[in-house]
């Protein structure tokens, strides 16, 4: 058999076959979205991008006899080994075709790019973190994802396990239609009320006037809610900033709403469109008229979303205001003619929101999984 050369991409060429070789894994999978070229550019560590001013990327391409076979990418997150000391390092953006051998080749490269780093573990796929898409889909794949979730080949679970990966964490999405939600609003309306009444609770949408304002104070509530969760890592400050610039043009300002007391922000929820079968058209490329194609519209056209986040501040989470956001945000989506939705990610260890999903009748529609080996 040809022996599998691993490259680090650096020409022009390289790094457009590094971006092109996921339409050839799944050149004829029907239930596949590429992600958005201009986006997936700086995560692979091409072009500028905030995560990195802090950490750092090497991307790996596997070739034999000249043609590509696999990508990798090994990522360095500081912030994590400060929060965790853990010595933990992570991969992300694999695609391989089905061969073990070169599977298994590309992440010996990346571990050892690691090792170098003085990581004694490697985990993933992080697509580069756990803001951004995460996770090996391992069930549900009878459909699309929704937006910014990951979807990949059945086989892949196969080359990570075999190569001495172990699963972590795994993480679920839930799935229901519109007509389930006033039923589900009704086993919660009560002691919604109750608590908006007890706290002086007022919920609001986003302030189309002073939009940046408000998505940055969004994703700050983000930020400060989820010190708790496994494996979470604060965005730093410009981070913020380029996620709120993508967010305030993706968004439908009724479908995100924040609580506050005494005009404090002390939780949010936000909803995006189901952007991924726009995507799958325009090829994942915004220019020159892909943007277009992507925003057109959207409000009356897209009909299902994905509810990224309901967070609420640390001193508050056991209070109820989860409740009550989603009390506010039921007769949003129901106005906006939303027809499903699909509660992602939830992690296996939140057994609060799992219990709370299920027993309003949520399905469970997708397991995506995080995996785990040590450097040696």
């Amino acid at each position: 058999m040809s022996e599998i050369r691993i490259i680090k991409p650096v020409s022009r060429r390289d790094k457009k076959r590094t971006l092109e070789f996921p339409w050839k894994i799944y050149k004829n999978d029907p239930y596949w979205v590429p992600t958005l070229v201009s986006e997936e550019k700086g995560l692979l560590g091409f072009s500028s991008e905030p995560f990195y001013e802090r950490n750092s990327v090497q991307t790996f391409l596997a070739e034999r006899n000249g043609e590509v076979v696999g990508r990798i990418s090994a990522i360095l997150n500081v912030g994590h080994l400060e929060r965790y000391n853990d010595g933990v390092g992570f991969f992300g953006f694999f695609e391989s075709i089905d061969d073990q051998n070169v599977a298994n080749t590309l992440f010996d490269a990346a571990s050892e790019w690691l090792r170098e780093k003085g990581v004694k573990a490697i985990r993933g796929p992080m697509n580069p973190s756990m803001n951004h898409t995460v996770g090996l889909l391992i069930d549900g794949f009878d459909s699309s994802p929704f937006f910014m979730m990951t979807y990949n080949p059945r086989y892949y679970e196969k080359l990570v396990e075999n190569a001495g990966f172990a699963k972590v964490q795994d993480m679920y999405s839930y799935w229901g239609k519109i007509e389930m939600l006033p039923k589900i609003r009704e086993r919660f309306l009560h002691t919604a009320e109750m608590v908006q009444e007890r706290f002086n609770v007022v919920v609001r949408p986003l302030n189309q006037k002073h939009f940046s304002e408000d998505y940055e104070m969004f994703l700050d509530v983000y930020n400060r809610s989820l010190t708790n969760t496994w494996g979470f890592v604060p965005m730093s400050a410009n981070e913020i900033k380029k996620m709120a610039n993508s967010l305030k043009l993706l968004m439908i300002p009724d479908l995100a709403l924040c609580a506050e007391i005494n005009g404090k922000p002390v939780g949010a929820t936000f909803c995006l469109p189901d952007y991924n079968p726009r995507i799958r058209a325009i090829k994942g490329r915004l220019f020159p008229f892909g943007f277009i194609k992507l925003l057109y519209n959207r409000e009356a056209a897209i009909k299902r979303v994905r509810i990224i986040s309901t967070n609420v501040l640390p001193e508050y989470q056991m209070s109820g205001l989860g409740l009550v956001l989603l009390n506010a945000l039921v007769p949003k989506a129901v106005a906006c003619g939303v027809q499903e939705a699909e509660f992602s990610w939830v992690l296996e260890s939140n057994q609060f929101s799992r219990g709370s999903l299920e027993k309003g009748g949520a399905i469970r529609n997708k397991i995506y999984r995080v995996y785990e080996r040590p450097i040696n």
